[in-house]
Order: C-alpha cells, then structure tokens, then sequence
C-alpha cells in the first residue's frame, strides 16, 4: 500500500513554502515515515523511559550493512506514580540537594527529571520529581527545566532527560534494529549531562566519531573511535566549551585534521555559524576561520550548524549543513567548499534542499525540525540523508548530488573567500564518497 510518504518528494502536509520562493524538489523521502521510534528502543533501565531517539551518524560498512549512531534521550518513566520513596531538590538554597518527595504527588502533577547521583564518582542517574506548581519553575521548554530563585534570582537549568548513544543496525538501510545498551555512555564529568549527536568518518581505515559532551562546564566536542561498532574507545574532548556539530573530513592533508566546527559564542552579537579547523604545526591550537554564517532574511538567518561528514565530490566538498530562520525552524541545505582549499566557498543553497513538512517533522519534542549528523552513498551520485525529525524520530531521504550542487546559489561574499596558502589541502577528486 503507498501512501502520501512514499510518493516521491513531500509535498502534501504541514508547512507552507513562503511566498516568492522557488521549491526545491530535490530530497525524497524514504520509508513511508520514521525508520526509528522511541518505541523501537529499549530503556537503558527499567526505571527510565525512552523519551526520544534522533540525530544519527551513519556508516556502511564493507559487508554493505548500514549502521547508525543513534542519540537516545531517556527520562524518569512519566507514565506512573513517584513511588513512596521517590526524592525531589531543596532549591531553597544557593546548590540543589536530595530531598524525600512528600507524599501525596500523582504523575499529574510532578515533572520527572534525571539527576546526577551526588554520591557516584561516575555519572549515575536518579529519578527525581518537581512538583509543577513550585515557584519560579518554567516547563515550557519539553527538554528541560528551568528554575529562578526567587529571592536571589539567579536561574538553573535541568535537562529533562539524559542522552547516550547506541548503535542501530540495517541490512537494507531501511529496517533498523537498534541495540539493547549503549555505545557510547556519560562516564567522565564532561559528559555528566549526555552525550549526543554522533558523526562518523571513515579515514584511514579507522571509524572516527565525535560527538557532543554536556556538562556544567559546558557543551564541548570529544571523540572516539572503533574498529567494529562493538566497542568504542573514547580519546576524550578535542575542543573547548562551548562547541558543538564538530565533523572531521574523511582525508587529511599532510597528515592534518581538518574538521567543521560550531563554536558558541556567547559575546557581542552571539552568532552561531560553521567554521573551518585545521591542525597547523606553525600555530599550537590549529587554524580556525568562519565559514558559513547565518544570513540575514534567509532560511538560515538564525543560527548554522554543521550537518553531514563533507561529501568527496568531483565539484569539490559538499556539505549539507542545518540552518534556523527567525521562528525557529531548522531546515536542511548544502554549501560547497573548495577541494584544494575547503576554507572557501563555492556555492550554497539559497532555498532548503528539506524543511519539515511531513507530521513526524512537524510535531515532536521540538516542532519543526530536521537535523541531520550523518549520509551514506547509494551510489555515485546519490546519497541517502539520515535524520532526526522533531528532535525525536530518525528518518531518511535520498538526494542526488548532481541535483544538489545545480541548485546552489552564489556563496555570502563577507565569508569563505579567504585564502591561505598555509591552509590549502591538494586536490584528489573522487566521486561521491564519505562513511
């Protein structure tokens, strides 16, 4: 049976395109909806509940197998009681502290939310409830908890759930059975608030994944690597706080990293783009620049942030990176960066190549959201985009890069143009390729 899904590019339900910009036929969506749903996942505890599972990395593996990365979000079960023993926070003081919840609380009137153990070395996490009515708590945010004290007024933030990250596997890349237990699991201080949103590359015959850790020192960008998606071995974080969407290039130039990077500053005018990183022997810390930024009026006019491992194309590097407009939709497009100088920009998507539309994009934890990690190639011009949807589902759609690159429109001139001889890669052109 087909249905609105299945027929090609979506263009039936949800938001409208706006007035005087040209649609972009150019993703279609495949699966007939979510490929992955809470419900496929298992509760890394039988105390918890799977409140989402989104933003995979992905890979192909020699055998043609497809494995994804997956970024689980567990909270405290909603669906019951507290139990009699259940524990709330003392936030009467300056530092919130375990306290017996008093009796009396259904499910109805409590949030649940995942607490670091104070008593574990390790991240451990407990199961705690705030009553609704508590002054000073904001729960419009479905993510997270924040509080101001209301006499000192100073605000904390709790995240409603904690992320770790699991493998799913898939022989058609399609039908994905996910793991029963995490692959890469909070176990330093840096990552006491999650892990999340994994990218993969392939280089050199060793899968690298970087992926974002969540503390209360910051959001910083760490990495691991793994020779069979069984085990993992975490190297630790490669960037300081704040910086988050950090993907490595799947080749290196003189034995050199280069990576995208998304630093979160938090001076001045606050802008949230994508920049270029290479490691340089002249400079301690690397060669760092702007690359795609926010654009002002466009579909990305907010914030940008890496998206896919780049793309190895004979046009050069292709990257489908996310953007956000002013209400806070993300979309989907591609920028194309120089193969001898990734630093500069070729071209880059005007329109979106895929913005939510379909119910699953529309609605979810985060309304109007598709966020990609992670591509594998279909063959040597198209590729097949994994994403999550509504910051709570994995979905896909498949793009042909031809398709893409004809699309693009002239790059922003204030940035992606400057060159450097020190930062320039030589140029060796494949087809499409990537993990």
């Amino acid at each position: 049976m087909t249905d609105l899904w299945t027929q090609g590019p979506f263009m039936g339900r949800g938001r409208t395109v706006p007035a005087g910009e040209r649609r972009m036929e150019i993703a279609t969506r495949v699966g007939g909806g979510p490929l992955i749903t809470r419900a496929d996942v298992k509760p890394a505890a039988p105390e918890f509940e799977v409140q989402a599972v989104l933003n995979p990395g992905a890979a192909r593996l020699a055998d043609g197998s497809i494995v994804l990365l997956v970024r689980v979000g567990e909270r405290p079960r909603s669906d019951v009681d507290p139990p009699a023993d259940a524990r709330t926070l003392d936030l009467s003081g300056a530092h919130p502290k375990l306290v017996p919840l008093p009796l009396g609380h259904s499910k109805d009137d409590v949030v649940p939310i995942a607490f670091r153990d104070p008593d574990s070395p390790t991240p451990r996490y407990v199961p705690v409830y705030l009553p609704k009515d508590l002054p000073g708590l904001d729960l419009r945010d479905p993510r997270g908890v924040t509080f101001t004290h209301p006499t000192l007024g100073v605000k904390r933030t709790f995240l409603t759930q904690i992320s770790h990250i699991r493998c799913a596997r898939s022989d058609d890349g399609v039908r994905f059975t996910v793991d029963d237990h995490p692959a890469i699991a909070p176990t330093t201080d840096l990552e006491e608030f999650g892990c999340e949103d994994p990218r993969i590359t392939l280089m050199d015959g060793q899968w690298y994944v970087s992926y974002t850790s969540v503390s209360r020192v910051g959001i910083t960008a760490s990495l691991a690597t793994t020779d069979d998606f069984r085990t993992f071995r975490k190297l630790g974080a490669v960037l300081p706080p704040d910086q988050k969407d950090v993907a490595l290039f799947p080749e290196k130039h003189d034995g050199r990293f280069m990576a995208l990077t998304r630093p979160m500053p938090s001076s001045f005018g606050h802008v949230l783009g994508v920049w270029f990183a290479l490691a340089d022997p002249a400079l301690p810390f690397g060669s760092h620049r702007p690359l795609v930024l926010p654009r002002e009026g466009g579909w990305d006019e907010r914030q940008t942030g890496t998206g896919t491992v780049p793309i190895r194309c004979k046009e050069g590097w292709l990257e489908i990176y996310h953007g956000v407009d002013a209400k806070l939709d993300y979309a989907l497009g591609g920028v194309l960066l120089a193969a001898d100088d990734p630093a500069r920009v070729l071209a880059r998507s005007e329109t979106p190549l895929l913005r939510p539309e379909a119910p699953y994009e529309t609605g979810g934890l985060f309304p109007n959201v598709v966020f990609t990690c992670g591509h594998v190639p279909i063959d040597d011009r198209r590729i097949r985009l994994y994403y999550g949807a509504g910051d709570s589902c994995v979905a896909a759609a498949d793009l042909d890069v031809g398709e893409i690159i004809g699309s693009l429109g002239a790059p922003d001139a204030r940035f992606g143009h400057h060159h450097d001889e020190r930062a320039a890669p030589s140029s060796n052109t494949t087809a499409v390729s990537g993990a």
